[in-house]
């Protein structure tokens, strides 16, 4: 295995009875990144993660963490990582500010150290105004954030985040993706775990998607939505009595199935995956010059990749949004 990466797995296995969680995991997470591991709950996210932080023994399989083993070199790769889970760690009867305190002095700074280092935080994390007041007194936003905080009181070279933003409101998950980037901006590497595709989007350079314990597909979020299509078109007509007549056309045009939309003017296809883009788009120059020629009214047309969503329902073949 490459010393070069942050993280390097081959063929990681964890087993639970009859349950083989995790089933010959393959990663490699490049320095300096914020890596996606995306899935539906029980795909083996969170198991492949405790085993990297050295929470969990594999059965079956290696993986390293800057080089170092985390069966072997436990004690090494233990210095380097943190570890925030999907739910707050830190104790909820103390206060924002003594949570941090006492984290600081248990890691061996001297108390004015550990006091300095709380108030930075605090600050940069938007939580100075709650620094007194007790963590159970926290909205989930701030939860999460008091938790991030606590991960990098010493900066670790990997944290690993265990969805971090489940259950949290659209304006908390937002400034929990900045925290990450300004984590990653100082340095760390970032191994995050969703079952969100926007924030796999959002945050992540690579991304490998995880079902049933198993790699079924992993490259930048470009190369995995290339892998399912090489675009979706999106038309909104002039008249809605034209929609039928502007499917039917489409549908020749682009060799593919034309879905129409709640809008009654809109119509969606998605280009054939064999497809290159430039195909894709001569195919949609096509399809728009032979509405014109048969009289039909274009008012809006876009030609883009699929989205994660997409990526994800065509990967695993299920017909439900992952939750």
């Amino acid at each position: 295995m490459s010393t070069e990466l942050a993280i390097e797995t081959a063929g990681l296995v964890k087993v639970f009875g009859d349950n083989r969680a995790v089933d010959g995991v393959d990663l490699a997470v490049p320095t300096g990144t914020v890596y996606g591991v995306l899935g539906p709950n029980g795909a083996g996210k969170t198991t492949t993660v405790r085993m990297l932080a050295t929470l969990l023994r594999p059965d079956g399989g290696a993986a390293r963490v800057f080089g170092k083993d985390v069966v072997q070199d436990a004690d090494a790769v233990r210095s380097r990582v943190s570890l925030t889970g999907q739910y707050a760690s830190v104790d909820e009867d103390l206060t924002g500010a003594e949570n941090l305190l006492l984290l600081g002095r248990l890691l061996g700074h001297s108390k004015t150290a550990a006091r300095e280092r709380a108030a930075q935080l605090l600050e940069g994390f938007g939580l100075s105004e709650a620094a007194g007041k007790q963590v159970k007194n926290y909205s989930g936003g701030m939860r999460r954030r008091i938790d991030i905080a606590a991960s990098i009181l010493n900066t670790p070279d990997v944290l690993f985040l265990d969805e971090p933003t489940t259950g949290l409101d659209p304006r908390s998950r937002n400034q929990v993706w900045d925290i990450v980037r300004a984590v990653v901006a100082h340095g760390t590497t970032v191994l995050l775990t969703t079952q969100y595709l926007d924030e796999a989007d959002q945050l992540a350079s690579r991304i490998a998607v995880i079902d049933h314990g198993k790699v079924i597909a992993e490259g930048t979020k470009g190369e995995l939505k290339a892998s399912v299509g090489s675009g979706t078109v999106h038309l909104r007509l002039r008249n809605a009595d034209q929609r039928a007549e502007a499917q039917r056309v489409m549908a020749a045009a682009l060799n593919a199935t034309v879905q129409l939309d709640p809008d009654p003017v809109a119509l969606t296809a998605r280009v054939d995956g064999q497809s290159t883009g430039q195909d894709a788009a001569d195919k949609a120059g096509r399809a728009l010059a032979e509405l014109a020629r048969c009289g039909i009214t274009v008012d809006n047309f876009s030609l883009g990749q699929p989205s994660l969503d997409e990526v994800f329902l065509a990967l695993t073949d299920k017909k439900g949004v992952a939750a």
